[in-house]
């Protein structure tokens, strides 16, 4: 059986090795089960504690724990990276916003909301980040795929669960501009989560983006297309 102690060193070295966040599940695999869940997190505790005076912290996201730089040692790790990747376009991040507000949602909901039509190719962008995902397709017509974020989109923001974004107001009512919160709290650390985007790809989906941001024209009624027969 091993002591407290040697499973605290064991666990710490654990985290600090792992480039992934570390659920209890895999926690406990590690010590083959003979370290129960309460004692984990205990440990886990003092482990926190023990690096409060440090520049990195042990922190608790949606798929586990992980240590992480402190918000304060931003500014001088951005200097072994000067190169700041290419900002999102405020179309993608109200994309984003509408899906982690409003999931499930399917792409004529987020254009409905947007009042523009949406680039698939903005869609996939987000998918390929790990941001987004198809759970499943709603029974309608067409049965258009719903789309909801992920743990990694939690991971990214260091959030355990969606109730810690920021509020906003009823989406129906304002449509994008309510989505003004998240753009200012989130989206910033969204931008500085992932590595930079190839400047080509980025540039072309935001012509792209730019060709498809037209108003969504309202529908055409039977009289208007064939006139007063």
């Amino acid at each position: 059986m091993i002591n407290t102690s040697e499973a605290k060193r064991v666990l710490e070295t654990a985290l600090i090795c792992s480039q992934q966040p570390l659920s209890v599940r895999e926690m406990r695999t590690i010590f083959n089960d003979m370290v129960g869940p309460d004692t984990l997190k205990e440990l886990l505790q003092e482990i926190a504690l023990e690096w409060t005076t440090k520049g990195v912290e042990l922190v608790q996201v949606a798929s586990g724990w992980r240590f992480q730089s402190r918000p304060e040692m931003r500014e001088y790790l951005d200097r072994l990276h000067p190169e700041k990747p290419p900002r999102y376009t405020r179309a993608t991040l109200e994309t984003l916003a509408i899906i982690a507000y409003r999931q499930p949602v399917t792409r004529g909901d987020m254009e409905d909301i947007r009042g523009v039509t949406i680039n698939s190719l903005l869609i996939k962008q987000l998918e390929d980040r790990g941001w987004v995902e198809v759970i499943g397709h709603r029974e309608a017509v067409g049965r258009p795929a719903l789309f909801a974020t992920t743990k990694q989109f939690l991971d990214d923001l260091g959030l355990t669960s969606l109730d810690q974004l920021p509020a906003i107001n009823h989406l129906g009512s304002q449509g994008a501009d309510a989505l003004d919160p998240f753009m200012e709290a989130i989206a910033p650390s969204l931008e500085d989560s992932v590595p930079p985007m190839p400047e080509a790809l980025q540039e072309g989906l935001e012509d792209a983006q730019l060709m498809m941001d037209l108003p969504i024209d309202p529908p055409i009624s039977r009289s208007e297309s064939f006139g007063n027969e």
